[in-house]
């Protein structure tokens, strides 16, 4: 038997006791691990998006179509659907140790595929091939990584930390984007060299496959940080399953953050293209995705606090989710303005402040709303949906572009035939974002599950002791 799922049946038997005795603590190796999660993470969504911010010529070196090399983001989308289950599975049920570590093993695999897919020795026509397959194998190993930090938040950190450490994790993964945006067009620039820019990105999924599997020694910790830790995963998967497809709150949550989701993969999938269009460089549209993320990242750290320090996990996300669709808006209309490179990156950096900083906070928002279903499950169904919707958004955005004769200005290095017009897809993804925000504010509501379970637990465990006290009081006065 694996040593988490040891553990888990190790605390099951206990958890009675502990919740009486209130046994509770935390480890220092929490960080470790936590370290690695955030690395791994940072490492798999680089190479997400690594050929976006340079689509065009990334088309130029395979000897593709700008069509084919979206493929390579949108690979991450197909292949995390029909595997998703199966990762939520194995995190709540094979443990957080095996799970990551397999995940660090496909990621590194993937990334030095990548780099032998580009070298000289392999002929034209298998160049794309070759690289898709290191893509895949890449986007194999996502949803074992990036379903960990809701996982691993609740199994090894107590719950005025859980918030944090989850917003920590979780926002590993755009600052992953955040590298991809800056280094693929900086590299290019400067070498022009895909051999170069898939090496850059090989060698820290190397390192953090070393430190995940020579580290990471057991998926919980010996006692468990909180209440809620000590009952993570207590219903069975499929009838986990089972109750959320009967959570109002939940199936909401499900379609209107997974819509989120999908919108932001679309930003980043296709941003390079709908800027060059307007006379914007790659530099400019790596700017422009990272403004989107350094902002994001900095108001989730803000808002992971408040929310810690709150428990308003409801509250904030409806008003996020209000800014995100009037970020989204604005982004709609000024991207299809020549020479405004000021203001659009002031939109960019609102939309990743309010848009990106509600992702974690959603993330356990999901848990509260379902406990006491496992927390890979909450969380990873609700990533499910954002892949389908993801395809389903970015297919139906490229397919309402429209070709342009004339394209004066264009910074697009794949000609006119492939200069297309984004302003009715972008108006559309501006649509979108508003209808599921209104849907969310309208309709969705909860009671936090399991912030009371643990009130519960700790309820119990005061009046357990108070009575023990009693007892022994009423022991000596009988004695003298």
């Amino acid at each position: 038997m694996d040593n988490g799922a040891l553990h888990t049946q190790n605390r099951a038997e206990r958890s009675p006791a502990l919740r009486k005795a209130g046994e509770f603590r935390s480890y220092r190796r929490r960080w470790f691990i936590l370290s690695v999660a955030c690395l791994l993470n940072c490492s798999n969504s680089m190479q997400w998006l690594t050929f976006a911010p340079v689509a065009d010529l990334t088309a130029e070196g395979l000897h593709v179509s700008l069509d084919q090399v979206n493929w390579l983001s949108l690979v991450y989308m197909v292949v995390a659907i029909p595997l998703s289950l199966i990762s939520t599975w194995m995190l709540d049920t094979l443990g957080l140790r095996l799970t990551l570590i397999l995940g660090s093993w496909l990621n590194m695999v993937g990334s030095v595929m990548r780099v032998v897919g580009v070298l000289s020795f392999v002929p034209g026509w298998a160049l794309f091939p070759v690289v898709m397959a290191g893509q895949t194998l890449g986007a194999v190993a996502q949803p074992l990584v990036i379903f960990s930090p809701t996982k691993l938040a609740a199994l090894w950190f107590p719950d005025n930390q859980r918030a944090t450490a989850n917003m920590i994790a979780s926002m590993s993964n755009p600052l992953g984007l955040l590298f991809a945006n800056i280094l693929s067009p900086l590299i290019i620039s400067k070498t022009s060299n895909l051999f170069i820019l898939l090496l850059t990105y090989a060698i820290p999924a190397i390192v953090v496959c070393f430190l995940a599997t020579v580290g990471i020694r057991e998926s919980v910790p010996p006692t468990p940080p909180s209440a809620g830790a000590e009952t993570s995963s207590s219903e069975p998967f499929f009838q986990g399953i089972k109750l959320l497809m009967k959570n109002k709150a939940y199936l909401i949550l499900l379609v209107c953050f997974g819509s989120g989701i999908a919108i932001f993969t679309c930003f980043f999938t296709l941003l390079e293209q709908i800027l060059c269009i307007k006379g914007y460089t790659n530099d400019f549209a790596g700017v422009c995705g990272a403004l989107f993320i350094v902002f994001g990242v900095i108001g989730a750290a803000f808002l992971g606090l408040f929310v810690d320090k709150t428990k308003k996990f409801t509250e904030a996300t409806k008003i996020n989710i209000c800014l995100t669709s009037l970020a989204c808006t604005a982004f709609a209309v000024v991207t299809q303005m020549r020479d405004q490179k000021a203001l659009i990156g002031v939109v960019c950096a609102l939309f990743g402040l309010f848009g990106f900083s509600i992702y974690p906070v959603s993330m356990e928002l999901s848990v509260e709303c379902s406990y006491p279903v496992g927390e890979a499950t909450s969380a990873g169904l609700i990533f499910i949906s954002g892949q389908i919707q993801s395809i389903i958004y970015t297919e139906i955005l490229q397919a309402l572009t429209k070709k342009l004769a004339d394209s004066p200005g264009s910074m697009c290095a794949a000609g006119g035939d492939d200069n297309l017009s984004w302003k009715v897809p972008v108006l559309v993804m501006a649509g979108l974002c508003c209808a599921s925000a209104c849907c969310f504010v309208i309709f969705f509501h909860t009671d936090y599950r399991r912030l009371r379970a643990e009130a519960d637990a700790a309820a119990d465990a005061s009046r357990t002791e108070t009575e023990q006290m009693l007892r022994r009081e009423a022991d000596d006065y009988m004695d003298t």
